[in-house]
């Protein structure tokens, strides 16, 4: 067991790290402060519409405390839309994981204020009696406007919810899952329009009126111009084909494409959601990490056949036109702040650092590679290259995991994870540490380089559980 040669001292990359992540942190303060101030905003204008007043009797406290629960509800289900909108800047700043962790909290709390609003109020119109609130509620869908519409898009917020606990995406195919998630858009766009019509707390004044409908506006307009009409363009502009299928191994297939150069965005690291026009599944996007630096013209996904989507790209036929959306993630250049990098991946997880292993600006020394598999490597000849060429570290790591809970295969040493992780990288804690590998696994590699005292904002992991 031996560690890695020191890096070469006095060497920095060509291009100095960490403007464009301190311009993300700022972006990603704002966007707490932003979310912080609607949430009091709207809080605000319950109280001074006498909310607090009407706690004073049972009926009146329910249906006040459900108009609450309401607004609530309402505001975090349009910033559930924009953060599933692709807004780039947004994107950027935050990345697929983070974004992700986001999503799901304001998620889950907006559909368990909605939950609360649909009993609260009805429950208050029924005077505080629960042996009225069924006819009561029968009353309320077949007579004020929208209701009929809110509660179709409850149902659909409903099949959202229940297919995004662990347990059952755990037994959804992702193309399912993918497609039942997309009714979040229709739940959201049924849910909202009884409030915007009729609650007294959404046109009470000209600056309510605003709010609402600018920020119900905004939602839409996020999904139109970025989940539709960015990716139709970019496809139109790129001009994207298949231009060959190469099996890296008995279960592992590259797909090279080529468009016009100089208008196939993205950087190393990245991800895109690709539609291969080729027939069957077309209409499902596929989220594949880069497998090479882009240079504007040519890209490269390498993929594990694990499913139908993945089994057909090894029958995609030259000239397959490709519909691209992306390119996504912050597992690339953007969030580096430090000169000197490591790169730890598992299994099919080395796609995207292999891609930035050639596409970061290092000096020799530099960047070191971890690279965990069993079976045979991917990339061996060509990590050899880059070692070769650009003065890589490569650390080779086969076989199985030693124990429960490490990342690591059987090395002969019983040390800890994070002390023969210092022990290979002794300068671990003075790099930024891109990771890539399955959730479980990715979630050891971050608390063992936390334990090797490397601070959280410099562990930039993308998983590929989903």
């Amino acid at each position: 067991m031996t560690a890695l040669a020191p890096p070469a001292p006095g060497r920095v990359p060509a291009t100095v790290p960490g403007t464009r992540a301190r311009t993300d942190g700022v972006v990603r303060l704002g966007g707490a402060v932003v979310l912080w101030a609607g949430v009091l905003l709207v809080t605000y204008w319950w109280t001074t519409g006498g909310g607090v007043q009407e706690l004073g009797s049972w009926s009146s406290g329910l249906e006040s405390t459900g108009r609450l629960t309401g607004l609530l509800a309402a505001f975090l289900l349009l910033v559930q839309v924009l953060l599933m909108a692709r807004v780039p800047v947004l994107e950027r700043a935050y990345g697929q994981d983070r974004l992700a962790r986001i999503h799901r909290w304001v998620g889950f709390t907006s559909f368990d204020l909605v939950v609360a609003h649909a009993v609260l109020i009805t429950w208050g119109y029924a005077a505080g009696e629960l042996r009225r609130t069924p006819a009561t509620l029968w009353d309320l869908t077949a007579h004020y406007p929208g209701m009929l519409l809110a509660v179709a898009g409850t149902a659909c917020l409903v099949l959202v919810v229940v297919t995004s606990v662990r347990a059952a995406r755990r037994r959804l195919r992702y193309e399912s899952w993918h497609l039942l998630h997309l009714y979040a858009y229709l739940g959201v766009g049924l849910a909202l329009p009884h409030q915007l019509w009729t609650g007294q707390d959404f046109v009470g004044s000209l600056g309510r009126t605003v709010f609402w409908w600018g920020l119900y506006g905004a939602a839409a307009g996020a999904v139109l111009v970025w989940r539709v009409a960015l990716p139709l363009w970019r496809t139109a502009r790129a001009g994207l084909r298949v231009t060959a299928v190469v099996a890296e191994s008995a279960d592992v297939v590259s797909v090279y494409m080529s468009g016009r150069a100089g208008r196939v965005p993205g950087e190393a690291g990245q991800f895109y959601g690709f539609r291969f026009l080729s027939g069957h599944g077309w209409s499902r996007s596929h989220p594949y990490s880069l497998s090479a630096a882009p240079n504007g013209r040519d890209l490269r996904i390498t993929v594990e056949v694990v499913g139908d989507g993945t089994a057909e790209l090894q029958y995609l036929r030259p000239g397959t036109r490709v519909l691209v959306e992306g390119p996504h993630g912050r597992l690339s250049p953007r969030a580096r702040t430090r000169p000197r990098v490591a790169l730890i991946g598992a299994g099919i997880g080395i796609t995207p650092l292999r891609a930035l292993a050639e596409g970061l600006d290092y000096a020799p020394g530099d960047a070191v590679l971890l690279h965990r598999y069993s079976g045979d490597p991917l990339f061996r000849h060509e990590l050899e290259s880059l070692a070769a060429q650009r003065g890589l570290q490569v650390l080779w790591l086969p076989g199985h995991r030693r124990t429960t809970g490490s990342w690591l295969p059987d090395v002969g040493s019983r040390a800890p994870d994070a002390a023969l992780l210092t022990h290979w990288v002794p300068d671990l804690a003075d790099r930024d540490v891109y990771v890539c590998g399955p959730d479980p696994w990715a979630d050891a590699v971050r608390r063992s380089c936390a334990d090797a005292g490397l601070p959280t904002d410099r562990c930039h992991v993308e998983s590929f559980g989903w």
